[in-house]
């Protein structure tokens, strides 16, 4: 026999009574630690505590309800129904009387505390979460994909308003130039004017009057005069002409100088813009749940190339093992302001020191249950998970993403969704932080590889030990690579006080580590494909609709960055990766100067055929190419050079292939 219901809603107080309303429900106690500036959390006592929950919309109030109101029933209790129209409501069931109504009363008691310990016993039932693991929870989850959302759309505003400066700021230099120009303009004209005034004041009166020598006594003269007049008519005609283009000049540049004032608030305005931006994703960053990330960083989809999942996948666990221990801890990471000063910490957390005994700057560690933890500024765990969930993208030389990246793009990207605004140079990113010694390196920390032609040539992000994320050419897309020279590096999250030197420079372009291949005939097979039927996704762009493999591509486009320097114009292609039909249709129309379809280098994107002056002999392009290409990696076969087999001096191979 089910228990009998009992009253959802207690009487109201009277008005003086001194009755005693029902004991409230102690609300969660929030985890242990002193809150840091902004929302920082210290870690709590308990290694584990859950967090806090704030009251849900609906919890009752304690203030008794007004008069002629009736009270709301509590939580959990049932909820009286009206009887529909027309229906006779039912009997109320009475209480039984007496010692009955007692028992009646604890049993209700006892069984609203068992059903409470039943679920109490049920959530403590749940398997517990092994070490290094992240509760992966559609809440987490959820916020995780609404997180990057939020963060990619805003990065994406950021680049807009950059974009928009940028534009505004080129406006300005052509018009300050075209004023410069018009200044220049006006100036000279005065100078002639000034001149001609100079000449007129010291002639005499019969040059500046020449009709007043006209006499009936001397007509032969009467040319002569005319002649005179009219050259001092033409030379003020000069004059007035050269005093009327001072003025256009000179309205030329006040027009050009005002144009230039727009155009640099205008820029200003777009700057201002772009740091909100910052602003806003910075707040977002500050308050990100460290379970939060580690799904962030988990969101990648891209596949990676084979071999490459394993060093990817080994990496990824180590970062969500760190931010287990954080969310374990009960710790949110601070932001990095309050982390830049290693003698000024929020509180619950001390200096990280080297090997030394040097503090660290910009990072910090704290004690949890009997280890040592660091903790990471929030912008770093932001911008690490970014580049994370962007394993398997493809390598593209000078994009920013989102469907590729260079290797300055990816960490320029991944930082934005941190609330860094890098610019997407190498030399750039180097000046915007401070140098690391190989000792102090921390998570998230951007490392540089050099080369002796070009200087900086390519940049990671730390991960640890001697492993780096980054979109590097050799690797033709966006993953975990080994380094063993850790010397070049710089921490983002301690802004420098003055910009620092580079390490090495270089009259080339970074090339991303785009390799060059060893001497030797190499296969030009890769990737598992036939000759011809490469995906399109597996080849990165050159610009004019022409795709190579991405470490070709990149090496192609330092290589005519080069050339521009030298001719003032990027490297003509009229040829590249060319498909299986597209060979069998060239073959079909020049079948003594092409390959076999399915056997032609272009058929696996590491060829291309010249123009601009490389497809001929003797120019000065060849020369140049002969000169120059093979530090990029790119090669003239043996019997495409002059005297082999079949010259062609426009065909270039990336690598000696066979």
């Amino acid at each position: 026999m089910p228990a009998p219901r009992t009253q959802a809603a207690t009487p109201r107080p009277r008005s003086g009574s001194t009755a005693s309303t029902p004991a409230r429900r102690p609300a969660a106690q929030p985890r242990t630690g002193a809150p840091r500036a902004g929302t920082a959390r210290t870690p709590g006592a308990r290694t584990g505590a859950p967090r806090a929950q704030a009251p849900r919309a609906g919890t009752p109030r304690t203030a008794a309800p007004r008069t002629g109101q009736r009270p709301a029933p509590r939580r959990g209790a049932p909820a009286r129904r009206r009887p529909p129209a027309g229906r006779r409501p039912a009997a109320r069931r009475t209480r039984p009387p007496g010692a009955a109504r007692l028992w009646w009363s604890r049993l209700a008691v006892v069984g609203g505390a068992t059903l409470a310990l039943v679920s109490v016993l049920a959530a403590f039932a749940q398997p517990p979460t092994e070490a290094g693991q992240v509760p992966r929870s559609a809440s987490a989850a959820g916020q995780a994909q609404l997180t990057s959302a939020t963060l990619t759309a805003a990065a994406t505003r950021y680049r807009a308003a950059l974009a928009e400066a940028t534009g505004f700021e080129a406006q300005a230099r052509q018009a300050r130039e075209a004023g410069t120009t018009a200044l220049a303009a006006a100036a000279a004209e005065r100078a002639l004017v000034g001149e001609h005034a100079a000449t007129a004041y010291q002639r005499n009166p019969a040059e500046r009057w020449p009709l007043a020598q006209l006499s009936l006594h001397a007509p032969e003269a009467t040319a002569d005069v005319l002649h005179a007049q009219g050259l001092a008519e033409q030379l003020t005609a000069d004059r007035d002409a050269e005093v009327a283009r001072a003025a256009v000049a000179a309205v030329r540049a006040a027009e050009q100088i005002d144009a230039a004032d727009a155009a640099d608030a205008l820029a200003a305005d777009a700057h201002r813009r772009a740091e909100g931006v910052l602003t806003e994703i910075r707040a977002v960053v500050a308050d990100l749940d460290p379970a939060v990330s580690a799904q962030w960083a988990a969101s990648g989809t891209s596949p990676s190339a084979a071999g490459q999942d394993a060093a990817n996948a080994a990496a990824l666990a180590g970062w969500q093992d760190h931010l287990a221990q954080l969310t374990l801890a009960g710790i949110t990471p601070p932001p990095a302001a309050e982390l830049a000063d290693p003698t000024d910490l929020p509180l619950g957390l001390a200096a990280l020191r080297d090997a030394t005994g040097t503090p660290v700057p910009g990072v910090a560690t704290t004690y949890v249950a009997g280890r040592t933890l660091t903790v990471l500024p929030a912008e770093t765990v932001a911008a690490v998970s970014a580049a994370f969930a962007q394993l398997g993208k493809p390598y593209l030389a000078d994009r920013t993403g989102p469907d590729g990246y260079g290797c300055a793009g990816l960490v320029a990207a991944a930082w934005t969704q941190g609330g860094l605004g890098l610019p997407s140079d190498l030399a750039g990113q180097w000046a915007q932080g401070t140098p690391v010694p190989a000792g102090q390196l921390q998570v998230g920390d951007l490392v540089f590889s050099t080369d002796p032609r070009s200087g900086l040539d390519d940049v990671g992000i730390y991960l640890g030990g001697t492993s780096v994320l980054s979109a590097s050419a050799d690797r033709r897309q966006v993953a975990v690579r080994e380094l063993a020279d850790l010397h070049s590096a710089v921490r983002v999250t301690v802004p420098p006080a003055t910009p620092s030197p580079l390490p090495a420079t270089g009259p080339f372009p970074a090339t991303c580590s785009a390799p060059t291949p060893a001497p030797g005939a190499t296969s030009a097979a890769w990737g598992g494909w036939s000759n011809g039927q490469v995906p399109a996704d597996q080849l990165c762009t050159i610009g004019g609709g022409h795709r190579l493999r991405c470490d070709a591509a990149a090496a192609y486009t330092a290589m005519s960055a080069a050339y521009r320097t030298a001719f003032g114009t990027p490297l003509c292609i009229t040829d590249s990766y060319r498909s299986l039909g597209a060979q069998v249709d060239a073959h079909h129309r020049k079948p003594r100067i092409t390959a076999v379809p399915g056997t032609s280098n272009h058929g696996w994107g590491l060829a291309v055929d010249l123009c601009g002056g490389i497809n001929v002999f003797g120019t000065a392009q060849t020369a140049w190419m002969q000169l120059n290409a093979g530090y990029y990696g790119w090669l003239q076969p043996d019997w495409a050079q002059a005297g082999g087999q079949n010259p062609e001096p426009w065909h270039w191979e990336y690598g000696n292939l066979t």
